[in-house]
């Protein structure tokens, strides 16, 4: 091997010790990349030193490229070692300060929104009387929303429900209702259902957003009469709201449901007293009474649409909307915090 060859092997081996002992004096992450640049990098000291192994003889490059690869070689375990051995230094350092004594971090745990927990238990209480929960879709024909439930194009009626169209003849539905008609429309009677779901009008302030929730019930059957529609409703708002709940009925008018009715409870707040610690009830307006859902005997003209015989069946049908519920269950005064998802509000009901 020439001079010039024997020179550059030497140099090549020196960058060995130079390596351990920069190695050495690493203590972190940051120092350990620095020297990987020195040495190892693209533009490092090893590279350049294999860099002048063009201008050697040809007989010396072949000694001199297996040298300057076993040199490679140990310079990357060089590193690979120390790096190594600075991560299990800084595990050690973890587990030193770990002390298994200490209690674990619970982690916070979600819960059902307060909407899904009333209509749950709504569900739940009307499964309990023998109706069963049905399901459709949200956006629907006008014939399903309006038509069917006597709601002709030019009936009055319809400026009530601020209705949001996706197209002339296709809205986004404005009440569960149509599920009433979708269900009979499937099966003949007996047939009792409760329909919960999304419904969508144009309202948004301190008592109604833009989307809320709904649960349509209704019964069809021989002989069912208005005495069926009251002790069905007494029983499931006073599971609700509890025992001690009164409820009224007082005449109201609904164009699918003849004769109609609007249902009150006695005022959650108050108890029906009127007052709040000697205060004026804020709820009920000191009334004693709060207005809960609306009810009645299903019109016939409905019956025709879905092909039952008016003659042989009789019905009812009630909706009521669960936010309202909600609001009145749990004592919240303001709609639009169920849609805040603030998880101080949420939190409250896990």
């Amino acid at each position: 091997m020439s001079e010039a060859g024997s020179i550059l092997v030497t140099e090549l081996e020196s960058l060995v010790p130079e390596l351990k002992d920069a190695l050495t004096g690493a203590s972190d992450s940051d120092g350990l990349e620095e020297i990987r640049v020195k040495y190892l990098g693209r533009k490092g000291l090893l590279a350049a030193k294999l860099a002048t192994l063009k201008d050697l003889p040809v007989e010396d490059k072949p000694l001199v490229g297996k040298a300057g690869n076993a040199v490679k070689t140990e310079l990357t375990e060089l590193f690979a070692a120390r790096e190594a051995e600075l991560a299990r230094a800084g595990v050690d350092a973890a587990l030193s300060r770990f002390d298994p004594t200490m209690p674990g971090r619970t982690p916070a745990m979600g819960s059902l929104h307060p909407i899904t927990l009333v209509m749950e238990e709504i569900c739940q209480v009307f499964t309990g009387l023998g109706f069963e929960v049905v399901s459709g879709p949200e956006i629907e024909t006008d014939w399903y929303n309006f038509e069917a439930l006597n709601l002709a194009p030019e009936h009055p009626a319809r400026d009530m429900q601020d209705t949001l169209y996706v197209t002339d003849n296709v809205v986004l539905r404005t009440h569960t209702s149509p599920l009433q008609i979708r269900t009979m429309m499937e099966r003949k009677p007996p047939v009792a259902a409760v329909a919960p779901g999304k419904v969508y009008r144009r309202d948004s302030d301190l008592t109604h957003t833009p989307m809320f929730h709904q649960i349509e019930g209704f019964l069809v059957d021989h002989e069912v009469s208005m005495a069926d529609l009251r002790g069905t409703l007494t029983s499931f708002l006073q599971q609700i709201f509890g025992k001690d709940t009164r409820v009224r009925f007082r005449p109201s008018f609904f164009p699918f449901t003849e004769p109609s009715a609007e249902v009150d409870i006695s005022c959650c707040m108050c108890g029906g007293s009127g007052e709040v610690a000697g205060a004026p009830c804020r709820v009920c307006k000191q009334t004693g009474w709060v207005e809960i859902l609306g009810c009645g005997m299903i019109d016939p003209e409905v019956f025709k649409a879905v092909e039952y015989d008016p003659e042989v069946y009789t019905g009812f049908a009630f909706g009521l909307g669960v936010e309202r519920v909600a609001m009145l269950k749990y004592g919240i005064g303001d709609l639009r915090m169920f849609f805040e998802n603030d998880t101080r509000f949420l939190s409250q009901f896990s």
